[in-house]
């Protein structure tokens, strides 16, 4: 899943690796275990965050006839997760598509194994409902938040960009989701740069409207990280690969039962069903299992060098150095048109 899916005051984005890893920061401390599945003698440790992978692989009935164990563990935002892959204390992991970026640029061991695409028009720049900003051509000289290192700081560099302006046009803020919220509702600042749910929670409460997506600009990748050591053992590889096939059998199940997903998204959560249903019909169901192949490679060297250029990654970064595509068999490429929802 692409970002960390609790309650609106709690929630935090999954950035670059925390983004950097947290933004950089967090640490694996963050973590709390939740359980165990399956059974057997193997152990498959997976990074998960609240309403993600666990939730909907038990909602889609993809927990049951497991020959091994999945061991739980839940984390505030992407970043702690991949530090804790990096540390070899987490197997894999699901993160968005900024958090890989930085990891690799702190020289993380990772290595991205599946990947799904989703539209963006979850992604957003928000103004307030009576904002008199009509287009992003608009935003010169306005404040606008934001999470550094997060996929949402690169989709507002892509929106300015496609509006001939550059981050030194603005006044950027940067608010992790929780204080932007505040931020934005109080009119603190002019703009939002963020993700579903936040979107939909914002659109439901007619707190604000949508002056840009990033569809189009953006690649909408989300994105399976493991660690290395674990690939390197042939039955946790194993486990991995069934693991993998679970949770692309989960999202076919989101496109068909976006209600009842959104029901249990909701209910583990503690958003409101509304909001739920709203994200889940706007990017959740739209998003297809893909190819980790070389458009994707690309696509995230160009988010690396984007970062790199303004001295938010300190090293040049080989996106490729940081990918397995052993997992990907007969799965579209990455370049595969997401699924266009449509009202069961």
């Amino acid at each position: 899943m692409r970002r960390s899916l609790v309650p609106a005051a709690l929630l935090v984005p999954l950035v670059p690796l925390t983004l950097l890893l947290s933004a950089c920061g967090g640490n694996s401390a963050a973590e709390t275990s939740t359980g165990t599945d399956g059974k057997g003698s193997l152990t498959l440790n997976v990074g998960d965050q609240k309403g993600g992978s666990e939730a909907v692989l038990r909602a889609a009935g993809e927990l049951k006839n497991l020959d091994y164990r999945i061991k739980w563990s839940t984390f505030t935002s992407g970043p702690p997760l991949l530090e804790a892959v990096n540390a070899k204390a987490v197997d894999i992991g699901a993160v968005g598509n900024t958090p890989p970026v930085f990891a690799a640029g702190a020289g993380s061991k990772i290595k991205v194994v599946a990947a799904s695409h989703g539209n963006s028009q979850g992604e957003a720049i928000l103004v307030p409902k009576d904002s008199k900003l009509t287009s992003p051509e608009q935003l010169k000289g306005k404040s606008i938040a934001v999470a550094q290192g997060s996929s949402a700081h690169f989709q507002l560099i892509a929106s300015l960009k496609a509006a001939g302006l550059t981050l030194s046009d603005v006044k950027v803020k940067y608010l992790q989701p929780a204080d932007a919220l505040a931020a934005f509702t109080s009119g603190k600042v002019d703009a939002w740069t963020v993700w579903d749910p936040y979107t939909s929670q914002v659109l439901q409460a007619k707190q604000g409207r949508i002056l840009t997506t990033g569809q189009g600009l953006v690649n909408g990748l989300n994105f399976q990280v493991a660690a290395p050591s674990a690939l390197g053992d042939s039955k946790k590889a194993a486990a991995i690969k069934d693991y993998l096939a679970r949770l692309r059998r989960a999202q076919d199940w989101v496109y068909d039962h976006p209600a009842a997903w959104a029901k249990v998204w909701a209910k583990d959560t503690g958003l409101p069903y509304a909001v739920a249903l709203a994200s889940v019909k706007r990017t959740n169901a739209s998003r297809i299992s893909v190819a980790v192949d070389k458009p994707l490679i690309a696509s995230e060297q160009q988010i690396a060098d984007t970062f790199t250029s303004l001295k938010l990654i300190p090293r040049k970064v080989d996106f490729a150095e940081f990918v397995d595509t052993r997992f990907n068999g007969s799965l579209p490429a990455s370049t595969t048109a997401p699924r266009v929802y449509k009202e069961k």
